[in-house]
């Protein structure tokens, strides 16, 4: 069942590094359009992309932005948007964390 949900960054940096790749090289700009593509889709539903195990959530993310879940949405090139769903009255809120390549993922998970 498709839940549709409001995105929202979960602060001012990751909206200025969004919109940063919008006017930056080839590259980023492609990302931009990968990342563009991801929340229309988690906007239409929160829940499209791949839950995270809660034992797996990197403390980064309990202590910066107190999420309580985590999910990921792959992009291509092996680039992964990872971001927590936050229900308030009986909306649904997608909360952008950050992008980043495999390389990095696999660091912050410890893989």
């Amino acid at each position: 069942m498709q839940k549709p949900s409001e995105v929202q960054f979960a602060d001012e940096q990751v909206r200025e590094a969004f919109e940063e790749l919008k006017d930056s090289t080839t590259e980023d700009r492609q990302l931009y359009g990968w990342v563009s593509r991801a929340l229309a889709d988690i906007q239409k539903n929160a829940f499209c992309g791949i839950q995270i195990p809660k034992n797996l959530i990197p403390d980064e993310y309990i202590r910066k932005y107190g999420v309580r879940n985590l999910w990921k949405y792959n992009l291509p090139n092996a680039w992964r948007l990872l971001y927590s769903i936050e229900g308030h009255d009986v909306k649904i809120i997608s909360i952008i964390l950050e992008w980043l390549d495999h390389k990095n993922y696999e660091r912050l998970f410890g893989y």
